[in-house]
């Protein structure tokens, strides 16, 4: 399949009272990539390489013997520190044989408080410092048990170990192991290793370059590429990180393409550049994702400038193209409980709802089981008929079926008695209101529990649970339809703006980024203007998804979020009563996410 260029569902507005584009007219600019958007460069960064001389003990107040650190940056150092500790406890000669430090030798030394401090201090206030060990879960585990112990706040910083980062860059044919004074020598590092602290840090420098070095021939050569590179990740798939040289920083839609132009996979990201990078790094771990990139020949992007419009895309590329690598790609079906037209209605599942039905059936469910299953709960609570022949207004029977036999229906077909009670019932359920429904059901799962029915108990609690669920998709996503059109805005990432969005009957037109509250309204004026709502489509669901829906909500209601103009505000409210205020039981092994839409 040819790789399907489509271009974004909006565009963006700069100025106050900017214009609106239309669909599809116009491409977005895109800024080119700065260093700032690819990260911190390595040549950039500084690394903090540390080495610590201990008493043997375990982490804490009597552990550290010395501590010693080297401050690097783009090769040079900027600082040193050393110092002996006095670890209030005498040193095994076992230690002192190793090390070359006797006790003698820390008996005048500060104590592990004060070293302690000064090293804290020598780390500085840098968030973007890179700890750097020789074996580092060692060494940083003693300087954090050390400082946890005298109540000291360790800085948090991210960490690189060298043994683990020298087992990917060099070979077993050209180093037997991977200690420090083999590595020291193989890269014939200015000092050697003396089990002295200072001394180690110094050789452990050498042996960082050497690494860095190797490493930026396989394309790592920021400090988010580093902090993954000791993982394990074929060569021919690290060297493919340059597929993502030319992508924009900013919000969009990606493509994986293969060897024969298809679409290999579809993704999103807030930073299309950094999210393609990781997935030619350790960071992903799926075997079938790992499988594409390898199939992979380029990446084409589609820039947007807002996220909420990369995943509107998404969806609906994922939709159109059915990428093999996407999970999403099988269309989901939809289905609603209704109740029939006719004299004497009963319940029904349909596939298709009208714009006028909306709200007055229940679902959408995304499973026609848990259609059902919802179905037979409401039929069961309400005591509405369940035989699916149509019945005449005038009784044609003289007696009922066997379901009127055991009290289980009021047997319209014989009295010919329209169920008013029943189809009361009914009718709140499929409005949303199922706290009656939901106290019932909970009270029949107890008694069948208790008469050790626990399978009927099982099924009457997957059956609510799959109501529930279809009543709370109801309440996301019939209001966004209903309300016809909704212009909203909320803070956008970068300050002083807005992020500004128009959907008409649940269906994302456009969006924009405005930089003042004034051009936010000047340009809700100018899109009524020049794009009249248009009626409602008779089949809304035709023209959404309850993918697309579930976005839009999530956005609409996430704190910050300002409805600017819409044509049925009504539309917007939630009834107190309704299934959306329910707060199921959490039953191990069970997991509600299954009936959500």
């Amino acid at each position: 399949m040819k790789a399907i260029r489509t271009d974004r569902p909006g565009a963006r507005i700069d100025t106050d009272a900017g214009v609106p584009h239309r669909r599809g007219k116009i491409v977005p600019e895109t800024e080119q990539l700065s260093f700032d958007d690819l990260g911190l460069p390595l040549h950039d960064a500084t690394f903090l390489v540390v080495d610590v001389e201990t008493t043997g003990e375990k982490p804490g107040l009597h552990s550290l013997t010395e501590i010693g650190a080297v401050k690097v940056r783009g090769g040079t150092v900027i600082g040193e520190f050393g110092s002996l500790v006095n670890p209030g406890v005498p040193i095994p000669a076992f230690i002192t044989r190793l090390t070359g430090i006797t006790t003698g030798m820390v008996a005048t030394a500060p104590s592990l408080g004060e070293v302690l401090v000064s090293f804290i201090e020598f780390v500085g206030g840098d968030p973007d410092l890179i700890f750097v060990a020789h074996n580092a879960p060692f060494d940083m585990g003693q300087l954090r048990g050390a400082a946890s112990a005298l109540g000291l706040a360790f800085p948090n910083r991210k960490v690189i170990d060298t043994v683990k980062l020298s087992r990917r860059v060099f070979m077993k044919d050209e180093v037997p192991n991977h200690k420090l004074s083999t590595l020291a020598r193989f890269v014939n590092a200015t000092i050697s290793p003396s089990h002295r602290a200072l001394d180690d840090a110094r050789a452990t420098v050498d042996v960082l370059h050497a690494i860095l070095g190797r490493l930026g021939s396989l394309g790592v050569t920021h400090v988010d590429d580093l902090m993954v590179a000791h993982s394990r990740v074929p060569g021919k798939r690290r060297m493919k990180a340059r597929l993502a040289d030319d992508l924009p920083a900013g919000p969009g839609v990606y493509q994986f393409i293969g060897p024969n132009d298809e679409v290999l996979y579809i993704g999103t990201s807030s930073n299309v550049y950094k999210r393609v990078r990781s997935y030619f790094t350790a960071a992903e771990k799926r075997k079938r994702i790992g499988e594409m990139v390898d199939l992979a020949t380029r990446v084409d992007a589609i820039p947007t400038h807002t996220v909420l419009e990369a995943q509107i895309l998404e969806i609906r590329l994922i939709r159109d193209i059915q990428p093999p690598y996407n999970r999403r790609s099988k269309p989901r079906s939809r289905y609603w409980v209704t109740l029939t037209d006719e004299h004497h209605p009963r319940l029904s599942i349909t596939n298709v709802a009208t714009f006028g039905e909306l709200g007055n059936i229940l679902g959408p469910f995304n499973r026609k089981r848990h259609a059902l299953g919802a179905g037979e709960l409401i039929a069961g609570y309400s005591g509405i008929r369940t035989c699916t022949q149509i019945l005449p207004a005038v009784p044609a029977r003289i007696s009922g079926c066997h379901l009127a036999e055991f009290g289980a229906c009021s047997a319209p077909c014989v009295t010919g008695r329209v169920q008013e009670d029943s189809l009361t019932k009914v009718r709140t359920v499929l409005h949303g209101d199922l706290d009656d429904l939901y106290e019932a059901t909970l009270e029949k799962m107890q008694h069948l529990a208790s008469a050790e029915r626990f399978e009927s108990a099982t099924d009457q609690r997957e059956r609510l649970y799959g109501t529930v669920g279809g009543a709370v998709a109801q309440a996301k996503y019939v209001p966004l339809i209903h309300a016809g059109r909704i212009i909203a805005a909320a803070p956008a990432e970068r300050p002083d703006s807005w992020e500004v969005i128009v959907v008409d009957y649940g269906v994302f037109n456009t969006s924009a980024i405005i930089t003042s509250v004034a051009g936010i309204h000047a340009f809700a004026d100018h899109y009524d203007a020049e794009h009249p709502l248009p009626p409602a489509p008779d089949r809304p669901f035709d023209h959404t998804s309850t993918d697309e829906l579930g976005c839009l909500n999530a956005w609409l209601w996430r704190d910050g979020t300002r409805i600017v103009r819409v044509s049925n505000p009504e539309a917007l409210s939630v009834p107190v009563n309704h299934a959306q205020k329910i707060n199921l039981p959490i039953i191990p092994g069970l997991d509600p996410a299954m009936w959500e839409v």
